[in-house]
């Protein structure tokens, strides 16, 4: 019976995803993400039944307009897929559990946040405040232990990286910031500060591969949201072994 959920919530995963891409090309732009219906960015025709399929549309027009032939944007695909099997993922390792409904609601924010920063640079209020709703009500329903962390965490990182962005004078975004505390809602103490820890070592590391490889120039601003979704997953489903590995190591 896993199994039969696990593709269900794969295949749920891969449409939502489809939809995240629509919110967040379309938010930041102050555009609705109901009208117009799906339609090729170059020659503007909109999308048949057949070219909406997560996933498979792209591989079968081989990641090209049929009308136009311009080229599909690879990060279609890659959010459908990514949605959808961290969706599987996520009920594999908590069940039907009330953490759960949390993973799927980090997630889902998570997605559009890589869409929004890859693309525009940008963390949308409207995204986050939506999710940060859903978060605040479910967490009363759903507390940690103690009930209070949650609150504590996306308070204290927040203040702490507004900190940091004034003494480095702008060296981080607001958009981050924020960010950071709707994480601290779904993740608590010390999960949020692990996110941090792994999404600037990970934002470093490839940033020292792009410079050296010539594809990043120094000083030049890259975004930094897909750091944090990646610094966020890990702390998710592996932070407690993670910080274990680590004060093995210290200790």
């Amino acid at each position: 019976m896993d199994a039969v959920y696990a593709i269900l919530f794969l295949m749920l995963g891969l449409l939502l995803g489809s939809f995240y891409n629509v919110v967040g090309l379309r938010v930041p732009l102050k555009q609705s993400i109901v009208y117009p219906n799906s339609h090729c960015p170059h020659c503007k025709r909109e999308l048949g039944p057949l070219e909406l399929i997560p996933v498979l549309s792209y591989l079968f027009l081989k990641g090209k307009c049929r009308n136009c032939k311009a080229p599909i944007s690879i990060l279609y695909p890659f959010i459908e897929l990514l949605t959808g099997l961290l969706f599987m993922y996520a009920y594999l390792y908590f069940g039907f559990s009330n953490e759960l409904v949390v993973s799927f609601l980090l997630i889902s924010l998570l997605s559009i946040i890589i869409v929004t920063d890859l693309k525009y640079m940008l963390i949308p209020n409207k995204i986050l405040i939506y999710f940060l709703v859903f978060l605040l009500v479910y967490r009363v329903f759903s507390p940690l232990d103690p009930w209070w962390n949650p609150y504590a965490a996306g308070v204290g990182v927040s203040l702490f990286l507004l900190l940091v962005a004034i003494l480095s004078k702008g060296g981080m975004g607001g958009g981050d910031i924020k960010l950071f505390f709707v994480i601290g809602i779904a993740l608590g103490f010390p999960n949020v500060l692990l996110t941090f820890f792994l999404a600037t070592i990970i934002g470093a590391v490839i940033g020292m591969i792009g410079i050296f490889l010539g594809r990043i120039k120094k000083r030049q601003a890259i975004p930094f949201g897909p750091f944090i979704a990646l610094g966020a997953l890990l702390s998710l489903f592996y932070g407690e072994q993670i910080m274990q590995w680590y004060f093995d190591i210290l200790w």
